[in-house]
């Protein structure tokens, strides 16, 4: 089975996950979307980590640590950024981290890997823009988008069907033309509500 959901919040990740674990959905992997697999229902405490790892022997080093306390590594890889632990019986309240700061640190990198996406690919538009691959104007003119000669001049049902006609058109022109800077403002929005659980996490301390 496999699902798709998003969350920057990694307490209600987790929460969702124990959750899916009690109906006899056990997770095998995190990258597109979540893919379970049936299995008998438990009562098994979830917890997140965000590492990324240069060398394979680095990521083989962290997950043992956490199996030689009793955490199962159950989803992940050295790339992939998200890191699931799993422990089945345990306390709840039971942590893989040794203090706030480290679990408040999760936030903070997952922040800055939204932020240097988003620093990424602004060059990239800045320079479509620049070169006239990207016309910015079309944001504050959608009716750019439209193609077909005095369309806005025309009315009646001839306006009708020639818009209706070329508006499938337009909105793919549209979505081409929006992806960059639309993509950029998602990845800064996440920075942004990551930090801000980041200092949530940092003030309960």
């Amino acid at each position: 089975m496999r699902t798709f959901k998003f969350f920057l919040d990694f307490d209600k990740e987790e929460k969702w996950l124990e959750e899916m674990a009690q109906q006899g959905c056990q997770l095998v992997s995190k990258s597109f979307g979540y893919r379970f697999r049936a299995a008998e229902p438990e009562r098994a405490t979830i917890r997140i980590d965000y590492r990324t790892f240069k060398r394979q022997e680095d990521f083989i080093d962290y997950c043992t640590l956490f199996e030689d306390s009793g955490w199962q590594h159950i989803a992940g890889s050295k790339s992939s950024g998200a890191q699931y632990f799993k422990k089945v019986g345990a306390d709840p309240n039971e942590d893989i981290f040794s203090d706030q700061l480290s679990r408040a640190g999760k936030y903070k990198r997952v922040s800055r890997m939204f932020s240097q996406l988003a620093i990424c690919y602004f060059p990239i538009f800045v320079a479509l823009s620049t070169t006239g691959a990207i016309d910015s104007s079309v944001l504050l003119d959608p009716r750019q988008l439209y193609l077909t000669e005095n369309l806005w001049e025309k009315s009646g049902t001839t306006f009708l069907w020639a818009f209706l006609f070329e508006t499938p058109f337009a909105l793919m022109r549209g979505i081409v033309l929006l992806f960059l800077p639309v993509t950029i403002l998602v990845y800064l929005y996440c920075a942004y509500k990551a930090k801000k659980l980041y200092d949530k996490q940092m003030n309960a301390s």
